[in-house]
């Protein structure tokens, strides 16, 4: 049997399977075939690969050197179903963007620093670029550190990601819908593309709380009405058809209740997510420093980063905002090599 490279990481608070781009087939009907048998999908277990049964460890990052002077590598996220055999690349992942830079110092693609590296990433799905910055003493990446993360157990070594120019980087523009309210089936929402399409609403208009765990939110009627709000939110975003499309994300608002800014409850399309996405969390801060934003009332933010409230924790989200254009938003996330070897595909 023929294996392919892989190295599994943990990026923020997800997991997947990180690969050069030579080591797949080009075709992309041929790759993704492969990706689903690596991850074992179609199956609510993924019990014959390497995923781990949930959205958020179904995940691959595919790395590649750059073709141009403005970066120095690019990344292709694909998000893989779990049950069903689909592969999206419609949007990116912030939280495996925080494995990429380590994962091309790994694989020869960038030098590493003396103490610290930089590498710029060009996402690949939206066509931005993200700078990550990690350590790397005596020229090696190093994954320990005291740096912990909502979410994720113990701590590791910070990885700094700074994102510019994201806001339309899917939608084409900030408020897709051109407003900043809309009225979907008599629930208010906010629309926004700050680096991931999501759709805010205020939970309690969803007959929910907002502070719900994961386990009580993950019911069939909540999934209802979850999917038919974004169903029809996507249309207004130009996002055409998002049936079986893993966005836009909706993102479920609530006044803060731990000390943080805002509680929020997301879903990646309609399953509790159980924490909340990097870019999904900078779009959702977005939408809440905009006057008369769905949400925007119950923003408890000081000056610096805003904590956003999520059933695992808190993500911290520093915003340059000047009230028309976000200049630079960033985020800090911790990364884990688990293992680096072959991966044997079902046949």
């Amino acid at each position: 049997m023929t294996g392919v490279r892989c190295m599994l990481m943990r990026g923020g608070t997800s997991k997947g399977a990180y690969f050069l781009a030579d080591d797949l087939p080009a075709d992309p009907a041929d790759r993704d075939d492969l990706l689903l048998r690596i991850m074992g999908t179609p199956d609510p277990r993924q019990i014959d690969g390497l995923g781990g049964a949930q959205p958020v460890t179904s995940k691959v990052a595919i790395v590649s050197r750059a073709d141009g002077p403005d970066h120095d590598v690019d990344y292709l996220f694909l998000q893989l179903g779990v049950e069903e055999a689909t592969v999206s690349d419609r949007q990116t992942c912030g939280n495996l963007l925080a494995g990429v830079g380590q994962f091309a110092v790994e694989r020869g693609l960038v030098a590493a620093g003396a103490e610290r590296t930089t590498v710029r990433v060009r996402l690949l799905n939206t066509g931005t670029i993200a700078v990550s910055t990690f350590a790397t003493p005596g020229g090696e990446v190093d994954y320990r550190g005291g740096t912990a993360i909502s979410g994720v157990p113990g701590t590791a070594a910070p990885v700094e990601l700074d994102f510019t120019e994201t806001e339309g980087s899917i939608c084409g523009s900030l408020l897709p819908t051109g407003h900043v309210r809309d009225d979907i089936g008599g629930i208010a929402v906010s629309c926004v593309d700050n680096g991931m399409p999501v759709v805010v609403a205020r939970a309690e208009d969803l007959g929910i709380t907002g502070y719900e765990p994961v386990e009580d939110l993950d019911g069939a009627e909540l999934a209802g009405r979850i999917d038919a709000l974004r169903v029809e939110a996507g249309k207004l975003m130009g996002l055409g058809d998002v049936r079986g499309s893993s966005v836009p994300k909706t993102t479920l608002v609530a006044a803060p209740r731990d000390g943080g800014a805002v509680c929020t409850r997301t879903f990646i399309p309609v399953k509790p997510h159980p924490s909340i996405g990097v870019l999904g969390g900078v779009s959702v801060v977005t939408a809440l420093l905009l006057d008369g934003a769905v949400g925007h009332e119950l923003l408890e933010a000081g000056g610096g980063p805003v904590e956003i409230e999520h059933p695992s924790g808190k993500l911290a989200v520093a915003i340059e905002f000047d009230g028309a254009r976000v200049r630079r938003s960033t985020v800090i996330r911790t990364a884990r090599k688990l293992f680096d070897g072959t991966v044997f595909p079902r046949s």
